[in-house]
């Protein structure tokens, strides 16, 4: 049976973010901070006294750099360092959490909740949440997974801190933040590949190179943004912009006969088979 959970009552938890100085997390709490959560209920934490002191002057935050002194009275505790320090990090805050239940989330990637449990202690609430780096303009997209302790209240402060950069998805099983790695964690690159191929090809055909980024970047942002707001799917809007015969048929039908659609579908499995490798080589 699972140990009691306590709610996050509070209209405003205290949030404490460790390694909140860095720049996922940065965003996460500007994100917060300009849809007017409190700042005096953010505390950030880091090891650089100079970043921290920058820090709390850009956002007006609490920082710490001591870890076990900011999750003092912390309703949710964000956990946000590299995965190779994060055993360590749970270790020294374990003794720290017994008799409290905060809201565990880890922005980290690759690691299993099965870890968290055995490195925190049992029966926390605790959610593996993957940004993906858009997130930093506020226009990520999180993927989440909970365990059982995870209440609705738990899910709704999680979505309100993640939504803060963007939009968010829960998944079923914890397999599923394999293909969210896949479709969003790592796609930003996929894309930003495909844009440096196209201003190769068009600084290679004479266009100056700056010329070059800025009708692509451009392109990219327009297409995202008529996807996102038209009412009909991209195959249609790509059918949309080709006409019989005519120059963007050529181009996509060139696309087709090199295998694009079957090399995308093969890469993003690859990603997702290296995800799930990831996190057994991590659960130690």
């Amino acid at each position: 049976m699972l140990a009691e959970v306590t709610q996050v009552t509070a209209t405003n938890p205290k949030i404490v973010f460790i390694g909140g100085a860095g720049n996922m997390a940065g965003a996460v709490i500007g994100g917060l901070l300009a849809a007017g959560y409190p700042a005096d209920r953010i505390v950030a934490t880091g090891r650089d006294p100079l970043k921290l002191e920058a820090f709390a002057k850009r956002h007006n935050t609490v920082v710490h750099s001591d870890n076990i002194v900011a999750i003092d009275g912390a309703d949710v505790i964000v956990l946000s360092v590299k995965p190779q320090v994060m055993r360590d990090l749970c270790m020294d805050l374990r003794p720290h959490l017994k008799g409290r239940k905060p809201l565990i989330i880890t922005l980290a990637a690759g690691i299993p909740l099965a870890a968290y449990q055995r490195w925190l202690g049992e029966h926390l609430p605790i959610v593996r949440a993957m940004p993906n780096t858009p997130a930093l303009v506020q226009s990520g997209v999180t993927g989440l997974f909970a365990d059982e302790a995870v209440t609705a209240e738990h899910r709704a402060i999680t979505v309100r801190i993640v939504n803060a950069v963007g939009i968010s998805l829960w998944v079923d099983k914890e397999e599923g933040i394999d293909q969210v790695i896949a479709v969003a964690g790592s796609a930003p690159a996929y894309f930003f590949q495909f844009m440096e191929a196209m201003i190769d090809a068009s600084a290679a055909s004479g266009f100056a190179r700056a010329d070059a980024e800025r009708l692509v970047l451009q392109t990219a942002l327009g297409a995202a943004k008529l996807a996102m707001t038209s009412d009909v799917d991209v195959a249609q809007l790509k059918r949309n912009v080709m006409s019989p015969g005519g120059t963007t048929e050529r181009a996509v039908q060139r696309f087709e006969q090199g295998g694009l659609p079957q090399l995308v579908a093969d890469a993003m499995r690859d990603c997702a088979e290296r995800a799930a490798e990831m996190a057994r080589e991590l659960d130690q």
